[in-house]
């Protein structure tokens, strides 16, 4: 098929490559440049160059020429595709999904499409009328081109309209929506073009610019959307407002400290203005810095990569503690772009951190007291357990604290077959020796008894006093012999010993009832009832020992 562009009308491409490069200069002068932004220049570029071409290349007769600009046209438009779905991708906030291999499958596509125009093997894809490329004749590989790029612009349309389902923001669906238009409008516009001026220019006439027409509607929806509903710039402006509205100073320097940007927070720190040189050594010099002011100013100048920070003093009747940090803002090769400087007022925190540090000492102070009361009183504790447990006069332990180790004793021995030995003794004849020598010497008399048995006994078995001059020796692992054996070593040590009563050496002797049990014979259900047996029986072979004539040892049934 023949598509025919008349040269009376070439001004019609020109004028709309005109708008196109309007629009894209006001893109630039009225908004920050963010991703966004630049994917959104980009693919503006791209529609650019279509209007561009079909104006440039009826304003040569030269064929390599017209050839050249018809395929930059056609480059153009074989790019439109893959540059409308990558910017919906960054419109829709998904533009992490555009990563290595994806990326690769996404322009594959249309860069096949753009080889085989620029290729034109045997003429598939055009042919010019004649040695004009101003007429031409167009084959199979540009019908590919063209559904390549409806294939795209569908692949598109699907994702604006995923995600005009997902958005709950009505701002932001108002912006997907104008785009959509925009959109739409390409769409058709491109159908039309191909129907009017490719299918049917035998039938119809020539419409020149209808192509580059719709690229610059659907452009100025999209325009329209940046400025009636903020689209790409509600960040960047909400970041410029909280910066600009911080109690925090805030100045941002070039890599030669020339002010880029200052907030109000500076303002009553630092007196500077953009475009001038901010200057770190004159700023502090009349302040009073706390740590190591030529340090930081060193690591300031010959380290500018490194983050920084300082504490000063401002010279006010306030008082007010500044701190000061740098942060070096570099590219994906570590080279310095400029750097942030911020101002932190601490004040309040510094007069905590002081108010701390007084109320620390205090507590430390306290807790000094309350660590010396606590040992004072572990202390006392310890005494008074032991007092619990123990005889005053003699140290031995007590009657209430053998009972309670003796049932534990008896069930560990009945359960694991343990035999055991209780001794039962008391001093013979002590009233007498009392009467005769004072309780003092009485005292002592007992004393030393106890000291005496102590020393031969092991450290597992337990002395305690059962009652005035009367003492219970309990043996675990002891059998009947071994404990019989024992209480006549015992009784004989006792009776060596001699007690000074003043001018007299007083002799005492013991007489001992021992009972024994045997691990096969343990059996019993009350610890408590069987103790009591246990006694009673150490008791009567006490009472024949006196009965039989005292200072001997007899062994219980």
């Amino acid at each position: 098929m023949k598509k025919v562009n008349a040269l009376g009308t070439q001004w019609i491409d020109f004028s709309l490559f005109i708008l196109l490069f309007i629009l894209f200069v006001c893109v630039i002068a009225m908004n920050r440049i963010t991703t966004t932004h630049k994917v959104y220049l980009a693919f503006h570029f791209i529609m650019m160059l279509w209007p561009l071409g079909q104006f440039s290349v009826k304003l040569t007769d030269f064929p390599d020429v017209q050839l050249f600009l018809i395929n930059l046209s056609f480059v153009a438009m074989g790019m439109l595709g893959p540059g409308w779905l990558f910017f919906v991708f960054f419109l829709t906030n998904r533009s992490l999904q555009l990563k290595g291999l994806r990326v690769f499958a996404y322009i594959v596509p249309a860069a096949l499409c753009v080889v085989a125009a620029l290729w034109n093997p045997d003429g598939l894809f055009m042919t010019p009328v004649g040695d004009n490329y101003v007429e031409r004749v167009y084959g199979p590989l540009f019908w590919l081109l063209v559904l390549v790029q409806f294939a795209y612009l569908f692949v598109a349309l699907m994702n604006m309209f995923h995600a005009l389902k997902t958005v709950s923001s009505i701002n932001l669906r108002k912006q997907l929506a104008t785009a959509l238009i925009g959109m739409f409008v390409l769409t058709g516009f491109g159908l039309l073009d191909v129907m009017v001026n490719v299918l049917l220019t035998e039938w119809l006439p020539v419409i020149p610019g209808m192509l580059a027409l719709g690229i610059l509607l659907s452009d100025l929806c999209f325009v329209i959307a940046i400025y009636r509903y903020g689209m790409l710039d509600i960040l960047s402006l909400a970041q410029r407002d909280i910066i600009d509205h911080m109690t925090t100073g805030v100045i941002v320097v070039d890599e030669n400290d020339k002010v880029l940007e200052v907030n109000r927070g500076a303002s009553p720190l630092v007196q500077v203005v953009q475009g001038e040189t901010f200057e770190m050594e004159r700023f502090l010099a009349p302040l009073q810095v706390r740590g190591e002011v030529y340090e930081f100013l060193y690591r300031y100048n010959n380290h500018p990569q490194e983050k920084m920070q300082m504490e000063f003093s401002m010279q006010d009747p306030v008082g007010r503690h500044i701190s000061i940090q740098i942060s070096p803002v570099l590219d994906n090769r570590k080279t310095l772009l400029g750097r942030i400087i911020t101002f932190h007022d601490v004040s309040e925190l510094r007069k905590l951190v002081v108010e701390m540090n007084r109320k620390n000492e205090a507590l430390h102070e306290r807790n000094l007291e309350l660590i010396t009361i606590q040992e004072e009183l572990f202390r006392v504790n310890q005494k008074l357990e032991q007092m619990a447990v123990t005889d005053g006069l003699t140290g031995c332990f007590n009657r209430r604290y053998l009972m309670q180790q003796l049932e534990h004793e008896v069930l560990l021995n009945m359960r694991y077959q343990i035999p055991f030995s209780i001794f039962l003794f008391d001093i013979d004849h002590f009233k007498q020796i009392n009467d005769k020598y004072g309780h003092l010497v009485g005292d002592e008399v007992i004393r030393s008894t106890a000291n005496i048995v102590r020393s031969m006994l092991r450290r597992t078995d337990i002395l305690a006093r059962y009652g005035g001059e009367e003492f219970t020796v309990y043996l675990p692992h002891t059998n009947r012999e071994q404990s019989e054996l024992l209480a006549e070593k015992i009784m004989q040590a006792v009776g060596e010993n001699r007690v000074d009563a003043g001018s007299e050496k007083v002799h005492v002797t013991i007489s001992m009832g021992v009972l024994s049990e045997s691990s096969e014979d343990l059996r019993f259900n009350d610890p408590k009832e069987y103790l009591r047996e246990v006694f009673s029986s150490a008791d009567s072979a006490l009472y024949k020992a006196k009965n039989e004539g005292r200072n001997r040892v007899v062994m219980a049934l």
